[in-house]
């Protein structure tokens, strides 16, 4: 049996990255969080255990760098404006390895409208900055980070967009891991419009007064 690869999630101090390290940690994945700030990302890593019910559960938390360092498989939750500083202060740990990039590119107060930045979309950014050595792969844009904190499966799909059909093969692994159904979106190309949609779904909370508006895919039979 293959052992599952070690997880940093960078931003994980964030509700997002804090709901996905509990469900991988729940799935027995090493989880590590990163955060600028080594004390946030041991109260959060200290938080997922609690939520565990186990003190002793593989869960830390470390600077950015170092949790890339330590990671064999990278996740980035942090907001848009934190997105490029971040990349760019691990660029050298993430080298041969995935990246998940969950950023959005919201530009607040717009966050009804879609903004995507001259590259396109965050992960076609995150592959500019990152390099040919690096497989971005984009995923969890449209999953309310309220429901990732709630246990039980979550009524709402997950397009994975990125560089290489295998790589957003491993990505479609950890989705389903953390209790989601997962489809293979395509090349990174197609991020655009996955990021894209998270500006729609928030419209769609603020006009019909809900907090977790997500999407399903119908007409296509699943890979299971």
């Amino acid at each position: 049996m293959t052992p599952k690869p070690t997880l940093a999630i960078l931003g994980g101090t964030g509700k997002e990255g804090k709901g996905l390290a509990w469900r991988w940690a729940k799935a027995g994945y090493s989880v590590i969080i990163g955060s600028r700030k080594a004390e946030k990302a041991q109260a959060a890593a200290a938080d997922v255990r609690a939520r565990l019910g186990d003190e002793k559960a593989p869960v830390h938390g470390l600077l950015n760098p170092g949790a890339a360092a330590q990671a064999d498989l990278v996740v980035v939750t942090v907001p848009y404006a934190a997105h490029r500083p971040t990349l760019e202060s691990v660029k050298e740990a993430v080298q041969g390895k995935i990246v998940v990039d969950v950023t959005v590119p919201l530009v607040p107060p717009k966050v009804i409208k879609a903004q995507m930045p001259p590259a396109g979309s965050a992960a076609q950014e995150a592959q500019e900055i990152l390099g040919p050595g690096v497989a971005v792969v984009d995923a969890f844009q449209n999953i309310s980070h309220e429901l990732l904190w709630e246990d039980g499966a979550i009524d709402c799909d997950v397009l994975v967009t990125g560089k290489g059909k295998k790589n957003r093969q491993v990505v479609i692994q950890l989705v389903e891991d953390a209790g989601l159904r997962a489809w293979d979106a395509g090349p990174i190309e197609n991020s655009a419009v996955v990021e894209g949609l998270t500006s729609v779904l928030i419209y769609l909370n603020k006009t019909y007064g809900s907090t977790h508006a997500g999407i399903r895919v119908t007409g296509v039979a699943s890979a299971d």
